[in-house]
């Protein structure tokens, strides 16, 4: 590939971890770049560097420089000195237009409170190619809207043979959504050690189909959300504190990843995740390989966490469930408890943010 070589040749190392990052120098002299296909995001501390890099390359390939970072793939980013914010405001606009639904009549929240979709096998039939395109754009979403993540990803599971109840779940995710636009991510600038802090939940056996749990996970890098996940586990679980297990194990892959990248990225030593689970059981099975009898028919995948926490990579520590970030993301909520997990993940109304 001639833009790898390139980059090498200009003194860019390529993340081990994320192939489409590359790192030079370092300190405050450090260029940080994304790559996606053709387009080029570069980060930097020194806007001289930023400047001698944009030289180098319109020297080896006809480019086109954009200016400031304000609008990538469907992500508006508004850049302050103290913060950046990204939301999708025109495009969640466009969904709601491109559905029939402009003019809808906002709701509280994406999904109803004890909402247990099924299969609906006796329902009347929609067509399954227009759901998908529901879904396939709302899932575009989730880029900047953790709270729209776990009515989304139970929604997506009945792509195959969607009904008119089925419409009818994703038209309320909809109606959230038209009152709900300006909803957006504020990542702030912090003058202190890069810390990542995990929270990690699930909902047992919340899956009416098949009897399995959903998981999820938010990670914080200091105080700005970074990256989340809701996801059905794949396999049934026999106990709430097998599937918070299950939950934590799967995040601890996320936050080894979000903790190597880190440090290829700052060149700095990899740092101990701490991760957050609301289960006293869990964690004691995490800790404690004497609780051997309770967790022997669990898959040996799973127990993978144990290894981290053992060789210090991971500290597990107890949280309260009114302040598991992660809760958003495994059931839905009532309108009161969704803003105030909205409110903790870091979602803001970005619509007083503007000038």
């Amino acid at each position: 590939m001639r833009l790898d070589r390139s980059l090498k040749k200009l003194g860019f190392k390529r993340c081990l971890s994320e192939q489409a990052v590359y790192t030079r120098g370092s300190g405050k002299d450090s260029v940080l770049l994304g790559v996606y296909v053709d387009d080029l995001i570069v980060t930097g501390n020194d806007p001289t560097e930023i400047i001698k890099f944009k030289q180098q390359m319109t020297g080896e390939f006809e480019m086109s420089d954009l200016g400031l970072l304000s609008y990538y793939l469907g992500i508006e980013v508004d850049q302050k000195d103290e913060y950046l914010t990204i939301k999708q405001t025109g495009y969640a606009k466009k969904v709601l237009e491109q559905f029939g639904m402009g003019e809808c009549n906002a709701t509280k929240y994406p999904m109803e409170p004890g909402l247990k979709l099924h299969e609906d096998k006796q329902g009347e039939r929609v067509d399954a190619t227009n759901y998908r395109k529901m879904i396939g754009c709302l899932r575009y979403l989730l880029h900047t809207r953790p709270d729209l993540a776990y009515s989304v990803g139970v929604a997506s599971r009945f792509m195959e043979k969607p009904t008119v109840l089925h419409v009818k779940a994703v038209k309320q995710i909809l109606r959230y959504l038209k009152g709900t636009t300006e909803l957006g991510l504020v990542y702030t600038q912090e003058r202190k050690m890069e810390a990542i802090t995990g929270f990690s939940h699930s909902d047992h056996g919340a899956d009416v189909v098949g009897r399995k749990s959903t998981g999820g996970m938010a990670f914080n890098l200091n105080d700005s959300l970074i990256s989340w996940c809701s996801q059905k586990q794949k396999t049934v679980s026999l106990s709430s504190c097998e599937s918070e297990f299950m939950a934590a194990t799967a995040a601890a892959r996320q936050a080894l990843w979000l903790r190597n990248l880190l440090s290829e990225i700052t060149g700095k030593e990899q740092q101990v995740v701490t991760l957050y689970v609301d289960n006293n059981s869990a964690i004691a099975l995490m800790k404690n390989p004497v609780f051997h009898g309770r967790s022997k028919h669990i898959d040996i995948k799973y127990h993978f966490i144990r290894e981290c926490v053992e060789r210090g990579q991971i500290a597990v520590r107890r949280v309260c469930t009114d302040l598991q970030k992660a809760d958003a993301l495994t059931k839905p909520l009532s309108a009161i408890k969704l803003a105030t997990m909205r409110h903790l993940m870091g979602v803001r109304d970005l619509s007083s943010h503007q000038d």
